[in-house]
């Protein structure tokens, strides 16, 4: 529920054409794995696939290892704090936030447990059901209500008159603001770090490639539909991020936002679990811990999810914003997970297929292919660095007016 505030800074339109843009080179580089992983079924995750796309050198084994254990524990940590809001917003702020924060943890601690996708996967199915009634909820609710939260209620801050719906960006919008707004986008549809782990897993991997069209033809439609819906009603002045906050009638927004409970926990519990079997499997390898019930693996396993489920607690509390947060991890880990990676992928299967000379021996196909994967890490590289400093200055901001609260804080953050 960050596309209305992403579009509320960029501009309907210009927002509307990332959305699809982004989902379409994710889509091609998703593809790009799938090519990838099928050519080299040892790959095992994406630091396996990191480690051979860089000539086997082991220092980026290394660097992948933790780029994708940090990326994942962000993850968790933004919905530890996605999930104090809730609490937070159901109750009216009746227990310190560091408590419904560390409530959250623990339980999605305890959804992490199971060691096997199989069982996931059925929390996925319910996760996805319940997120597209959450969100189309937001979008009827606020198409119903009078008005939106806050309507009419601060001169000072522009809280005051109708929704305003802009085309294009205002004049005199921050660097930092644009370019975080499209993170938040481009955060939202990118996931090919998890792929191999998945495709790793999979009885008939070849047909990877349906799921991957299906599930970006779905999103595409419901993140455009729902995200224009919302920012519509709720216009530029009162939108929040999450988009739940910016509905005025108390009992819609809790309704909608309880609806996104599944999802809640389930992404972090997905991504914790990822990041437990990454450790465990390598701790105990040939051992027959890791494949049978023992007091060691179990006690093993349980610890780990809880030491990645601590540190995404104190993320929380460190970053406590929506919307930065988003930004922050999208510029640092999504750049090489999303981007840089893949456009790799394409160069060196095309070496693979076409020896030294492949950029040419194809003739213009071959050529519009190494540009237009170049341009992809190029993209990659622009959101590390331009995007990092974005997502600081962003985080800077928040801090200076006041908008946020500080570190590990009581202060109630519901929506």
């Amino acid at each position: 529920m960050s596309f209305p505030y992403s579009y509320s800074v960029l501009g309907l339109v210009p927002g509307l054409i990332l959305t699809v843009v982004v989902a379409a080179l994710v889509l091609y580089t998703s593809i790009i794995v799938w090519e990838f992983c099928l050519r080299h079924p040892e790959v095992r995750d994406v630091c396996d696939l990191g480690q051979m796309l860089y000539y086997g050198w082991r220092w980026v084994w290394y660097f992948t290892a933790v780029m994708f254990l940090l990326n994942n524990t962000f993850i968790q940590g933004l919905h530890v704090l996605t999930g104090a809001k809730y609490l937070n917003t159901m109750t009216g702020g009746t227990v310190c936030t560091v408590g419904f924060s560390a409530i959250w943890a623990v339980i999605s601690w305890v959804c992490s447990l199971p060691r096997t996708f199989d069982t996931l996967s059925k929390l996925a199915t319910a996760s996805a059901f319940f997120t597209f009634i959450s969100v189309l909820l937001a979008a009827i609710f606020a198409g119903i209500e009078p008005h939106p939260e806050g309507y009419n209620s601060d001169a000072a801050t522009g809280m005051v008159g109708e929704p305003i719906v802009l085309v294009v960006p205002a004049a005199g919008t921050a660097f930092y603001s644009g370019l975080n707004a499209f993170l938040n986008i481009s955060y939202t549809f990118i996931g090919q770090i998890t792929l191999p782990s998945f495709i790793a897993e999979m009885k008939e991997p070849k047909d990877f490639g349906k799921a991957l069209w299906a599930v970006t033809i779905a999103e595409v439609f419901l993140f455009s539909i729902v995200g224009a819906v919302v920012y519509a009603y709720t216009g530029t002045q009162y939108n929040t991020a999450p988009a739940f906050g910016s509905l005025g009638n108390e009992v819609f927004k809790k309704v909608s936002f309880s609806f996104m409970i599944p999802t809640l926990i389930f992404l972090g519990v997905l991504y914790a679990s990822v990041s437990a079997r990454f450790v465990f499997f390598r701790i105990f390898e040939g051992t027959r811990h890791k494949g049978n019930h023992t007091v060691v693996g179990w006690a093993s396993w349980a610890g780990i999810l809880a030491a990645t489920w601590v540190v995404a607690f104190i993320i929380a509390e460190v970053i406590p914003f929506f919307s930065d947060l988003l930004a922050l991890m999208s510029s640092l880990f999504d750049s090489f997970f999303g981007f840089i990676f893949w456009g790799t992928a394409y160069m060196r299967m095309r070496e693979a297929d076409y020896g030294p000379g492949y950029i040419t021996k194809r003739g213009i196909r071959g050529i519009c292919g190494f540009v237009g994967n170049v341009i992809i890490i190029l993209i990659g590289l622009f959101m590390l660095t331009a995007g990092t400093y974005a997502s600081v200055e962003g985080i800077i901001a928040s801090y200076a007016a006041g908008t946020v609260s500080g570190v590990f804080s009581c202060e109630n953050n519901g929506l």
